[in-house]
């Protein structure tokens, strides 16, 4: 049976290279007994799939079965698939044959395998291996012959690497592998879906078919559609109840689609932020040129001493540089009690694994000078400043938070919401 006459037999539109690659496969593996896994995204028709392979194959005199696997709670689930025995669980009031008991010979198919409990998974494995089932509340081993049709809209490999599904069950089921193309992936498919979606509807509400404007059907190309055909239909139908024109334009259309499935993209890092949260992120910005200011200077620090440590002749000039420019700077600040204290620097020669004791001194110009570059070494984590800075400006304000937050030039509401972040009591 060729491609045309199957989706006419099963209601099928569409010409898109992977949906006619989709069916290709269904068609060739119809006539064996192979376990198929149909993959998927929610709404793309997956149960047709296993609808065509039934009716394919050599069961399809036979039962056919549907069983979602994500609407059965997971205490039932083992009895639906695998019967009970009378008192094997309270409420089993008689002896009940499961779906894999009464389907034998023809085909189950599994809808959401991903949702399948892992108790449960152990048991199908037995079945599609072995052929053999028990049924819940029985030691007697039951044969059966069902062909195992499964749909996932998950990814089940990654399922298996987190221990949600059983690795060797899925390769179990994955014999033949379907993956059905999801809308936006035969956009050349949805102005000929909506076509067909609003004749029926037209039909059946007897009103005049809508039309689209070139507008209205870039928009409908363009659109995502995270719910699929199923979507479309849905949408088709809704134009057709509720539109009092029978020629939509994009505007009109634009009514009709979700606004939020229009920006599934991520957001960019320079967009504006919420009014909210500027005062926020104006304190973050502050912090962090201030910090990486500081961070720059030690490192600078750091380099220079490295120099002189690997060239001792450059232990003067250093030593000179260095008084000058704190001298300057403690004179800047009218300090006239200071006293600089100078000791001999220790440099290890390029040339000798042992230190020496130079001649030319190191001027520290004062003592908790090497102490502050300590500090600064010690931390550079913002959320440690901020809550540095904050816990010092209570102190100064004597726990006035409206004081505290315009010395901190932020919001009291702002300055509230940290101090419960960061658990500093007032």
């Amino acid at each position: 049976m060729d491609i045309q006459s199957i989706k006419n037999r099963f209601g099928i539109i569409g010409n898109s290279l992977a949906l006619h690659n989709a069916l290709n496969t269904a068609i060739q593996v119809a006539s064996t007994d192979l376990s198929v896994l149909i993959v998927g995204e929610s709404g793309v028709g997956k149960e047709v799939f296993s609808q065509i392979i039934h009716a394919l194959s050599s069961r399809k005199h036979n039962h056919f079965i549907a069983v979602n696997c994500g609407a059965i709670p997971e205490g039932t689930i083992d009895s639906e698939l695998f019967g009970h025995e009378k008192g094997s669980f309270t409420g089993a009031v008689d002896s009940r044959k499961g779906y894999f008991e009464t389907v034998s010979g023809g085909t189950i198919f599994l809808d959401e395998i991903g949702e399948m409990p892992i108790g449960t998974q152990a048991r199908l494995l037995r079945v599609l291996e072995t052929g053999e089932f028990i049924r819940v509340g029985s030691s007697k081993v039951q044969k059966t012959d069902v062909r195992v049709i499964a749909a996932t809209n998950r990814e089940l490999l990654e399922f298996t690497q987190t221990g949600k599904f059983r690795e060797d069950l899925y390769y179990r089921l994955s014999t033949v592998p379907i993956r059905v193309p999801s809308l936006r992936d035969r956009k050349e498919d949805i102005p000929i879906l909506f076509r067909k979606f609003v004749v029926d509807f037209a039909e059946r509400y007897k009103t005049t078919p809508v039309q689209l404007d070139e507008e209205a059907k870039a928009l409908l190309i363009n659109y995502p559609w995270p719910g699929n055909v199923r979507e479309l239909k849905n949408i088709a139908e809704q134009i057709s109840v509720l539109s009092v024109q029978s020629f939509i334009t994009a505007p009109e259309l634009r009514k009709f689609l979700p606004e939020k499935n229009f920006y599934r993209l991520p957001v960019l890092a320079n967009q504006p932020t919420p009014a909210a949260n500027n005062d926020f992120s104006n304190e973050r910005e502050i912090l962090y040129k201030l910090f990486f200011d500081m961070k720059k200077d030690v490192t600078e620090l750091k380099k220079m001493f490295l120099e002189i440590l690997q060239n001792p002749a450059l232990a003067g000039q250093a030593a000179n540089f260095t008084q000058e420019s704190l001298v300057n700077d403690y004179n800047g600040h009218n300090n006239n009690d200071y006293q600089p204290q100078i000791m001999p620097a220790v440099v290890h020669n390029a040339y000798s694994p042992q230190a020496q004791v130079t001649q030319q001194p190191v001027i520290f110009t004062h003592e908790n000078d090497i102490h502050q570059h300590e500090d600064v070494e010690e931390s550079l984590n913002i959320m440690d400043k901020e809550k540095e800075l904050i816990i010092k400006a209570l102190k100064k304000h004597k726990g006035k938070r409206k004081d505290a937050s315009s010395d901190l030039g932020i919001s009291e509401r702002t300055l509230y919401r940290k101090l419960k972040e960061y658990d500093i009591e007032e």
